[in-house]
């Protein structure tokens, strides 16, 4: 499937007691949506409503250009009528089925064309590199491995619309590593949406294009992910240090120290070479408190990476010692800028006289290549 995809919408609103859950989306057709927020703040709720597990009154849901729900004119869809992949935080494996068994139930879910569906499960077999697997049984693979199986049981159906409910929280962090370039090649080459609901800013870091912020049953803020990390009038993701996500690629290697170069809209920085060729994309996370301020160009430093920027805003950080700092790299109409914060105490603001418009150096300690 290729082109304009349509967009996905979810107008829900599901009230329980002491709790209400009131959100109005629309969402990329395509790409990785992160859905984020403390606990109790909707995420799983929503995802239900979507599916059709829960029923919300009044609501409505249109995924590709297919109206699920829409009470307003009689319209419900059940969920096994919905066009969609759902893998939770446990596998949920049938354990008197082998590998391919359940692949073969995934593929029944939905009524297609043999070839279709043949060609859904080849390459859902490919993409979570399962092919090894298919004949054991599911009680003897790892955690890891039951994931990847249960993602691409929901692939088989040739869903039009995949959600994922942590689907990484109950495995240890060795198998994390593991799935997650399996799930970066999931981001690169679906070509329907996703809405992944995660607590692990590095999982919303290396896979989201756009994020929702939910908070008290309501949307907090959302749009695409380096617009909403940036912001200063959202608390970002909960309970986490604020960062930002720099789309980049990597322009040069320096070989006599080990370094690359890796330029992004706007300017560049030198990382740790970690053996990245050259011309690969790749994303950068920079934590808010490893940017530092200063009113002139670094003379006799040890800190490699000195960007020119402009403040653009200035607002409240997790201490009431420090502030968030918004600055924005490089403007050039051609090459464009990117957006960075910066966490810095106030005494220090106030003694460099730093306001919004002032221009300054961002004096970046340390970067993270997100592969």
């Amino acid at each position: 499937m290729s082109g304009e995809r349509q967009p996905l919408r979810a107008r829900v609103r599901v009230a329980r007691e002491g709790f209400t859950l009131d959100v109005d989306l629309e969402l990329p057709g395509r790409g990785v949506t992160a859905v984020q927020g403390p606990s109790g703040s909707g995420k799983t709720t929503l995802l239900r409503a979507i599916a059709g597990l829960e029923r919300a009154p009044g609501a409505r849901i249109e995924a590709s250009g297919q109206t699920w729900q829409d009470d307003g004119r009689g319209v419900w869809l059940p969920a096994h009528r919905r066009s969609l992949g759902y893998v939770f935080q446990e596998a949920s494996l049938f354990t008197h089925l082998d590998v391919r068994g359940n692949l073969a139930f995934g593929q029944r879910r939905r009524r297609t064309l043999p070839s279709a569906a043949a060609g859904a499960v080849a390459r859902a077999i490919d993409l979570l590199e399962i092919g090894p697997l298919l004949n054991r049984r599911t009680d003897t693979l790892s955690g890891g491995e039951r994931q990847r199986v249960a993602i691409a049981r929901a692939l088989a159906a040739a869903p039009e619309l995949l959600l994922l409910d942590e689907p990484l929280a109950s495995l240890d962090q060795a198998r994390k590593q593991e799935i997650m370039p399996l799930l970066e090649r999931l981001h690169r080459e679906l070509e329907i949406p996703v809405l992944y609901v995660s607590h692990a800013p590095e999982e919303i870091a290396r896979l989201a294009d756009h994020l929702v912020l939910l908070e008290q049953g309501r949307v907090l803020a959302q749009g695409p992910l380096a617009q909403v990390l940036s912001r200063l009038d959202v608390p970002g993701l909960a309970g986490q240090d604020a960062f930002v996500v720099l789309d980049a690629v990597v322009g040069a290697r320096d070989a006599s120290w080990n370094l690359l170069r890796v330029d992004f809209p706007g300017g560049h920085l030198w990382v740790r070479d970690e053996g990245a060729p050259s011309g690969q994309a790749l994303r950068v996370r920079l934590l808010a408190r490893d940017v530092s301020l200063a009113m002139q160009p670094p003379q006799a430093t040890s800190i490699v990476n000195a960007l020119p920027a402009i403040v653009r805003g200035i607002g409240p950080a997790a201490h009431p010692a420090l502030a968030l700092v918004s600055l924005r790299i490089g403007d050039d109409e051609a090459a464009g800028g990117s957006d960075l914060l910066a966490e810095v105490t106030r005494r220090s603001l106030d003694a460099l006289g730093i306001q919004p418009g002032a221009a300054v150096w961002a004096l970046v300690k340390s970067a993270a290549l997100l592969a």
